[in-house]
């Protein structure tokens, strides 16, 4: 009965930490490929984030923030999904030929002109890909969030472990599952289109 508030907890989550993690993420990994000095240090850095326990992670952000629920789940949704973005970004970015740069030189831009206009429109696929696995990470660390008092699928999962009840915890772990489809679906539909673009843009 409480499916669709569950959903839009869940989904809250998500996309709410993404959206975060996209607007800082990418820029880090523009950084990371224009700067080579710091690009181990960034993502040397978003690296050791990802290989934090999700549990000791929200323990800490409880106690740093000095509130359980929605908030510090969100920033540590934020920190997990900063690392496959800012890497799809750097490997998209460094991936460009040097005939691509150069031409998108002799057209007389800009250096930020070539970088949004040229570099990152034929690192889209890339960028996408990255933000794809963050989602898809997300759906699936925010169950954990429940722990904490976030809501989402994660309370019927947390309840069905507590109550050694296998429906109650299928009724979050299923809905959960299906979502990360959904959104590796979306995504992947999302690649192709833009992969479609930047070959045509390409034969130009």
């Amino acid at each position: 009965e409480d499916f669709w508030q569950l959903t839009r907890e869940h989904l809250l989550l998500v996309f709410v930490s993404l959206a975060a993690s996209v607007a800082l993420g990418v820029p880090l990994g523009v950084a990371a490929a224009k700067m080579p000095r710091i690009a181990q240090l960034i993502l040397g850095t978003v690296g050791v984030i990802q290989t934090i326990p999700s549990l000791a992670l929200f323990a800490f952000l409880i106690a740093l923030v000095g509130t359980i629920g929605t908030f510090p789940a969100l920033i540590a949704l934020f920190l997990y999904a900063l690392l496959p973005i800012v890497r799809g970004t750097h490997t998209g970015l460094s991936g460009i030929g040097t005939g691509m740069r150069q031409a998108a030189m002799a057209l007389g831009l800009a250096s930020r002109d070539r970088l949004w206009l040229i570099e990152v429109p034929l690192a889209l696929p890339s960028i996408l890909a990255g933000i794809k696995t963050s989602a898809v990470i997300n759906v699936g660390t925010a169950t954990i969030a429940a722990f904490i008092g976030a809501g989402g699928y994660g309370e019927r999962i947390a309840s069905g472990l507590a109550l050694n009840d296998n429906v109650t915890l299928l009724a979050g772990a299923i809905p959960a599952a299906a979502l990360a489809l959904i959104v590796q679906g979306a995504f992947e539909v999302g690649e192709r289109r833009f992969g479609w673009m930047v070959r045509a843009r390409g034969k130009v």
